[in-house]
């Protein structure tokens, strides 16, 4: 029984551990800040060269920046900002290529091309 206790007793304590550091890990700022720093990530600055419009200071990158915070503060959905973003700037505004039609084949080669690899280099080797 005692070691049934004692199991309980480090467990709660392990538990206690996990909380805490899940505390002090977390990001400071608010879920809002959060959401606007990523989407700021995603979205390429307009008149840059492969940069974020959280990484840049160019006049287009800082009013596209202006245009996220009023997009999330009025409520939109991260998918209806960035969608949005696209029709004003087109689908290059996206630092990362869509994930359907023809972005879907740019997510999907380097994994067609890996496995295929690997098939064969299997064949080889069964074939020695």
């Amino acid at each position: 029984m005692t070691h049934v206790l004692r199991s309980f007793w480090l467990w709660c304590l392990a538990l206690v551990v996990v909380i805490v550091v899940a505390f002090v890990v977390t990001p400071s700022g608010s879920a809002t800040e959060r959401r606007i720093d990523h989407l700021e990530n995603l979205v390429k600055c307009p008149s840059c060269d492969d940069l974020s419009v959280a990484n840049s200071n160019a006049t287009s990158a800082i009013a596209v920046r202006h245009e996220i915070v009023s997009l999330v503060k009025k409520g939109e959905s991260d998918t209806a900002i960035l969608t949005s973003l696209e029709d004003t700037y087109g689908t290059q505004i996206l630092l990362s290529p869509p994930t359907t039609g023809l972005g879907t084949l740019l997510w999907l080669l380097p994994v067609v091309v890996v496995l295929a690899g690997v098939v064969i280099y299997l064949r080889l080797v069964r074939r020695r």
